[in-house]
């Protein structure tokens, strides 16, 4: 008996796909004999790759593609595709202009994914970023090679069609490249194998949403199952005359014997009528009244191909032999952690307490008789990253927490002392906390007096905080007049020499002087040419005094529209920067990633999490080290800077917001100093807003001053015992490093020139 396919389809209905794809999918099964039988049916894929806008290009490719391929009756199949790619390609480069697709390259940003299957036949064309897979015997199978490098439109396009058989149980897919590059083949090849065509379709869709899949997400499923050309119902038999005479000889030579039997047969009849009706009316009447008895509607009949029963068969003999396996697994599992369990266990604790012996082994000889930690750090280092690494496998294997905690804190104060780790104590210098409105405090420099400066964003004050009397003073307001101007909402703050720098929404730049030390001053807008080209894009202002007796500084602007650190140099009487701006930088840039500036003769940004050292407009010869300590905290993303000294000299404070840190690096050769941290796992740095550094005289440790929403937090870098780690002031401090710089900044140094650019 003959055997057909027959073809179950399954695609993305048009309801999911994402409103960005401008893919275009293509189904053609003829219902005319003669097409099926010449043409087959046509399975179609169109993708994009520049989203919804190529929508209108891939349906021109598709429809050209199904018209040409079914109007050409001059060639055979494949001769048939070949010209129906060309003439779609020849098409779109044609309306390239009114359809959007770019220009450049021989290869056009259009990818074909192209199917045809005549009875076992099966054709298949892909170029662009388009694939095919076939699924045969659970294999996936790439048809054909994909050629990338050839999408529509294309000047040199040769399309390959492949030619192969397709059988029962095969599945065939075309499928967009976006789609295969975020979902793996296996999970591909196991929806097709597992699920409907339609059931796969909607599953890898799901997963491609999940994954963050954005763009083309075409894809197109086939399955070619068995049916039955032709079906045997019954077998015929023989049908009897209905006349009982037929046959006979038409006289008997018996006299009479013809009437008699006719009279007989008469009678026959006349009886077999009579039984007839009455049986006829009895039937009637039963029937009827089955009539009036309520009935269900009738059952469909169910046909079953063969591949069906065969996919039910391995299926019932799939689920037989899962239970058979989770029956003896139970079993086993029962013997084992009933006779055999102990024996698992034991072995964990023994690696447990091999672990923490090895830890024991290692802490006895970084601390034991002669600290490593003084006499050879590298040594230490190692022995301390094994022990670090020993707790991990002991706390993994389950030993006790107040086992291994006491270990791990001796391990960490004594990591903390390798890579120079210190605490140290904070102290609320002044809170807004009650404050009504509430604060939200966005910027911070130290003064021309030596006390604190804020912004309040959420209000548009400047405030003057004394932190030996504890009050805030407003000394800018927004909607203050001065000068015959409106200032404008405080955006950037600076401190230049004796003034007090303060650049508005409007790019007013203001300077405010200290009359006395108890927050009054005169507030006086500064000229400064090009001012009003500046934009709300600065990053960070700051300023470099040239001449302190005369109070003489240059302005230092960060413009990311300009591509530049502008420069502007101040008029002799000091009124202003009535000149043009010069490019600080040597090649223009971008600087729109920069956080911070801090300027001390050499210009210090933080861009991107990294610290740059600008050296007359060049960059390069100089950058900061690590603090090394990967083992235990993520790599720095620096985004403030501090520092107490002029340049070239001394040391460079460094915000490290991931790890929530003040790394101090040496601004000679980049090196890597001290680290800073909150004593008692204190995440006040969390917030960390804005901060420089205050040195002091006699060899007395720097004071670091900084903001979070609404306070103003102090602390001097000395090292304080740490509840947190169990160290002490001794461990936390690293005997490698150096005291950090307390030398007092040059006359040429800014002592207020990071801002951050928010």
């Amino acid at each position: 008996m003959a055997v057909r396919l027959q073809m179950k389809l399954g695609v993305v209905a048009e309801t999911d796909r994402l409103a960005d794809s401008p893919d275009t999918l293509v189904a053609v099964e003829p219902a005319i004999g003669s097409i099926s039988r010449s043409k087959g049916n046509l399975y179609l894929l169109v993708t994009g790759t520049t989203g919804r806008r190529l929508r209108d290009a891939t349906r021109l490719v598709a429809e050209t593609v199904r018209a040409e391929y079914y109007y050409d009756e001059s060639a055979g199949i494949s001769v048939c595709l070949e010209k129906a790619i060309r003439s779609a390609n020849k098409r779109l480069a044609h309306g390239r202009e009114r359809l959007g697709v770019a220009r450049g390259g021989t290869a056009g940003p259009l990818g074909i994914a192209l199917a045809v299957v005549r009875g076992h036949e099966l054709y298949v064309v892909t170029a662009g970023p388009a694939e095919a897979y076939l699924v045969r015997q659970a294999r996936l199978l790439t048809l054909p090679d994909p050629h990338r490098d050839q999408g529509l439109p294309s000047a040199e396009l040769e399309p390959e069609v492949w030619r192969g058989e397709i059988a029962a149980g095969d599945s065939l897919l075309l499928v967009s490249a976006n789609v295969t590059a975020r979902l793996p083949a296996d999970e591909i090849k196991d929806a097709l194998v597992t699920l409907h065509p339609q059931s796969a379709m909607d599953h890898l869709h799901h997963r491609f949403v999940a994954e963050g899949g954005t763009g083309s997400d075409g894809a197109l499923a086939l399955e070619a199952t068995e049916v039955a050309a032709t079906s045997k119902q019954r077998t015929l038999v023989p049908v009897w005359p209905a006349e009982p005479l037929a046959g006979a000889p038409e006289r008997s030579p018996i006299p009479l014997a013809d009437q008699v039997t006719e009279g007989v047969a008469a009678v026959q009849a006349s009886a077999t009528k009579a039984r007839s009706t009455a049986g006829g009316a009895l039937a009637g009447a039963v029937d009827h009244l089955f009539d009036l008895m309520p009935r269900r509607g009738p059952r469909y009949r169910r046909v079953t191909t063969l591949s069906t029963r065969r996919e039910s068969q391995r299926r019932a003999a799939l689920a037989l032999l899962a239970f058979v396996v989770v029956v003896g697994g139970l079993g086993f599992g029962l013997f084992y952690l009933g006779g055999r369990g102990g024996e698992g266990q034991i072995g964990t604790v023994t690696a447990g307490e091999r672990a923490l012996s090895a830890v024991r082994s290692d802490l006895a000889q970084v601390f034991g008789a002669g600290d490593l930690l003084d006499t050879d750090q590298a040594k230490a280092g190692q022995l301390l990253t094994d022990a670090y690494q020993q707790l991990q496998t002991a706390a993994r294997s389950g030993i006790d927490t107040a086992t291994v905690d006491p270990l791990r804190r001796q391990t960490l104060a004594g990591l903390d002392r390798l890579y120079g780790m210190a605490s140290v104590a904070p102290t609320v210098g002044f809170s807004f906390a009650a404050a009504k409105p509430p604060v939200d405090l966005s910027g911070l420099v130290q003064g021309p007096d030596g006390d604190p400066y804020v912004i309040d964003g959420a209000n548009g004050v400047v405030y003057r905080v004394d932190l030996q009397a504890g009050t805030a003073t407003v000394v800018v307001r927004a909607g203050q007049q001065a000068a015959g101007t409106t200032v404008a909402a405080p955006w950037l703050l600076a401190t230049g020499g004796p003034d007090l720098l303060i650049l508005d929404r409007k790019d007013q730049l203001w300077r405010w002087r200290p009359a006395d030390s108890k927050g009054h001053g005169t507030l006086t807008r500064v000229n400064v040419s090009e001012a009003s080209g500046w934009g709300t894009d600065l990053r960070a202002i700051g300023t470099f005094v040239t001449n302190a007796d005369a109070g003489l500084y240059r302005l230092y602007v960060v413009d990311p529209s300009a591509r530049q650190i502008l420069r502007y140099s101040p008029a002799a009487d000091g009124s202003g920067f009535p000149a043009a701006s010069t490019g600080f930088l040597a090649t223009a840039q971008d600087v729109g990633d920069v956080d911070a500036m801090l300027i001390d003769g050499d210009v210090y940004v933080t861009e991107r999490g990294a610290v740059k050292r600008f050296r007359s407009g060049q960059l390069g010869g100089w950058s900061p080290a690590a603090p090394g300590d990967t083992l235990l905290r993520p790599a720095p993303h620096y985004t403030y800077l501090a520092t107490a000294t002029g340049q070239g000299v001394g040391d460079l404070y460094a915000y490290d917001a991931t790890n929530a840190r003040v790394v101090v690096i040496d601004k000679s050769d980049g090196s890597f100093v001290q680290q800073w941290r909150l004593a008692g796992g204190d995440p006040d740095w969390k917030d960390l807003r804005g901060m420089y550094v205050v040195p002091r005289p006699n060899g007395l440790s720097p004071v670091l001053v900084w903001i979070d929403r609404d306070r103003v937090m102090t602390a001097p870098l000395e090292a304080v015992p740490d509840s947190g780690t169990g160290a002490s002031p001794a461990a936390s401090a690293s005997p490698a490093t150096r005291p950090t710089g307390s030398a007092p900044a040059g006359p040429s140094a800014s002592r207020a020139s990071a801002s951050p650019g928010r």
